[in-house]
């Protein structure tokens, strides 16, 4: 039995039999002691709701702070390595964001319910260490977020004031001389009604790409104020800071997947750029405002509100591509090189307000939300490119063909862009003894402009789901939900402005937590139709450029349980997903891999109950890029964990036997290498 097969069916069996796990010889827990363990929603996460996941009709993944610690994950992609339906590093080790997909398709990131991330390359990659959990709403958003991918959204939850936080102060060491300081206090200003927060990270960092460093400075001050037991008013700043390069050296297939000149191999750590010329350098500053006040019995209101401003100074280079099928390097391995510089810069103004309603109509118990969101954003860069100078593949000798300012002006381009739009939306969950439904509908109007070109949308997306809850823990729901996404430009077959490219999912689930166990299960199938594409090359002579559709189906099954055993509690955590997807052209979607898996456990022994040791196996299969395919890989992680009156500390081993993979390869004929091994020792000071 192959590995592939083998955690498939134990991330299967052990997501399918959660009840028989949590028996032991150990009592089992009693009703009123059961331990939550897939984490929590509220009023300003994923799904604006504080209603528990066991009555949501969606597929929603929650990774909370100390999972993600426990994995040992250093970045946002990291962290969702081990969720269902979730591609984190889709492009292997990275320095200049997060590449995650969702159910085959990439996604917004938000923070507390206000979209952070706008195009590529003009803002700061989030630190963990700033974020209490991260939050995945599967399938598409638009009732609650307006435009957006069918594939969902991931949401951060942020650190902020509250009372008996307490200090701590960490420090981290591991590969590639990754130094770390972190640091998160607490105070009470006014006693019961004014508290702050300081949380702050440090960090000099090389990495596995020659020439490369990782360093970063992140600052999140908060203040939460609550007047009265009926208001709560949080102010956050962010400030954040990255000095480094680009991890992603676009390597040729000529020596990675495929054999170079005399079968030659290039190291995955070669460096194509250019010292003294490559950079990427982004700073970002936020100011957010989370607040809540109780109007009566009934009614709450609720919103937040941001204003952020980034920049980001990309310089890089590498070697050219030479056209589809063609190879980058001749047969001594030598290509030319490009050249590529583009300053930007990105400004947000963004809230998001609605009331909220909790009552009774007869029989029916209703939760109604009813808001209005809006957001400007400003977008610039100046790009230049340019290719000249030679460089080895495999014995890169640098120096030749930089390009001086000047040539690099004499090329540069400039684009300007806003987006504007409002947003009203109403959702009420309904619940009625077992039975739970939901309905949502939604109206956006946007507003894109790109370098003098307008285009105004409007767009209605609706939502809908029913769950009934079982008392033994079963509950079966089905769901239906639409996304839209608006397309700036002129059709060139109608003359008409392009429409929004739209998405339509129904999902069919089930989730079970058996009464009185700690374990959870839920099991998902999904069907997502993405329209208004562009066409397939089967249709030449089409009515219209958008006749597109690609079309998403899969299952995903995610599992967790505590088991009590004589020695001590183990708790499990396993996922895995199956995924049809294809695109207009009915080929599988680029560098989505059609099966993936995880398993993680945690054990904390009887006799030592400080000491707490994990070990992870994930794996992807193989995915494919045209007529490239990459192969699949099996990593393991592990860690070993240990508290002692308040110091805990923790080592983690990612990648434990330093596999060599690539997370992708292009079919325009580039390599993406994964993350080599890395060891981490994390110390950390409470008081």
């Amino acid at each position: 039995m192959s590995m592939r097969t083998y955690l498939l069916g134990a991330c299967a069996c052990l997501a399918l039999t959660p009840a028989a796990l949590a028996q032991s010889d150990a009592a089992q827990p009693e009703a009123d002691d059961v331990i939550v363990v897939t984490g929590s929603l509220g009023a300003f996460g994923a799904t604006k709701s504080s209603a528990p996941i066991l009555e949501t009709a969606r597929s929603v993944s929650v990774v909370t702070a100390d999972d993600f610690l426990a994995r040992g994950a250093l970045t946002l992609d990291d962290s969702l390595n081990y969720t269902a339906g979730v591609v984190g590093d889709t492009f292997g080790f990275s320095t200049r964001g997060d590449f995650f997909q969702v159910r085959g398709l990439d996604v917004p990131e938000y923070r507390d319910n206000l979209q952070a991330l706008f195009g590529n390359y003009n803002n700061t990659r989030p630190h963990l260490y700033t974020v209490d959990q991260v939050e995945v709403l599967k399938g598409p958003a638009s009732v609650l977020y307006g435009q957006g991918s069918p594939g969902g959204i991931v949401n951060l939850a942020s650190k902020v004031a509250a009372p008996d936080l307490g200090q701590e102060v960490v420090l981290s060491y591991g590969t590639h001389d990754r130094l770390e300081i972190a640091g998160d206090f607490s105070a009470t200003l006014i006693e019961d009604t004014l508290y702050a927060r300081f949380v702050g990270v440090y960090r000099d960092a090389d990495t596995q790409v020659d020439y490369v460093n990782d360093d970063a400075v992140s600052l999140a001050p908060s203040l939460t104020w609550t007047p009265n037991a009926q208001t709560e008013i949080n102010l956050l700043v962010n400030y954040d800071e990255r000095d480094g390069d680009t991890a992603h050296q676009f390597l040729p297939l000529t020596g990675t997947l495929n054999p170079g000149p005399n079968g030659e191999r290039m190291s995955n750590s070669v460096y194509h750029g250019e010292p003294g010329f490559n950079r990427y350098d982004t700073e970002s500053t936020s100011i957010t405002v989370i607040a809540s006040h109780q109007l009566n019995e009934i009614f709450t209101l609720e919103g937040t509100a941001r204003w952020r401003d980034s920049s980001s100074e990309y310089s890089q280079s590498w070697l050219a591509f030479a056209g589809a099928g063609v190879p980058r390097l001749d047969a001594n391995g030598n290509g030319v090189r490009s050249w590529y510089d583009n300053p930007a810069s990105s400004e947000q103004l963004a809230f998001d307000a609605r009331v909220r309603g909790d009552f009774m109509t007869g029989a029916l118990e209703h939760e109604v939300l009813v808001g209005v969101n809006y957001q400007d954003v400003e977008l610039s860069s100046s790009r230049a490119f340019l290719r000249q100078g030679v460089l080895n593949a495999f014995n890169p000798v640098y120096g030749n063909g930089v390009p001086s300012m000047a040539e690099l002006d004499s090329v540069r381009g400039t684009t300007e862009s806003e987006s504007e739009y409002w947003g009203f939306y109403a959702h009420d969950q309904i619940s009625w003894n077992n039975w739970i439904a939901n309905f949502g509908v939604r109206v956006d109007d946007v507003s894109n402009a790109n370098n003098g070109v307008s285009q105004d949308v409007d767009a209605t997306t609706i939502a809908a789901g029913l769950l009934y809850a079982f008392d033994n823990g079963l509950s079966p729901y089905v769901s239906y939900a639409e996304s839209f996404e608006p397309q700036l430009g002129v059709d060139n077959v109608t003359g008409d402005a392009l429409k929004p490219e739209e998405g339509e999912q129904v999902e069919l689930g089930v989730k079970y937590q058996p009464t009185g166990s700690r374990s959870y299960v839920t099991l998902a199938y999904f069907d997502i139709t993405q329209s208004n594409l562009p066409n397939p090359q089967g249709l030449p002579n089409a009515p219209s450029q958008q006749e597109g559709e690609a079309s998403i189906t899969g299952f995903e099954i995610e599992g967790v349980t505590v088991v009590e055993l004589p020695v001590g509690d183990l708790k499990l955590n396993a996922s895995a997903s199956w995924l049809d997807a294809e695109d207009p052209d009915g080929d599988p979607f680029s560098s989505i891999p059609e099966e993936q898996a995880s398993i993680w456990g945690e054990f904390s022994p009887t006799a030592m109950q400080d000491l707490r040791l994990g070990l992870g196996v994930r794996y992807l299969g193989d995915n494919e890029s045209g007529s490239i395919t990459t192969d699949g890989y099996t990593v393991a992680d592990l860690m070993v964990g240990y508290d002692f009156e308040n110091w805990s500390a923790m080592l983690n081993v990612r990648n434990v036997f330093d596999e060599e993979y690539y997370a992708t390869c292009l079919a325009r004929g580039d390599c993406f290498p994964g993350e080599e091994r890395t060891v981490n020792l994390r110390v950390a000071r409470r008081f």
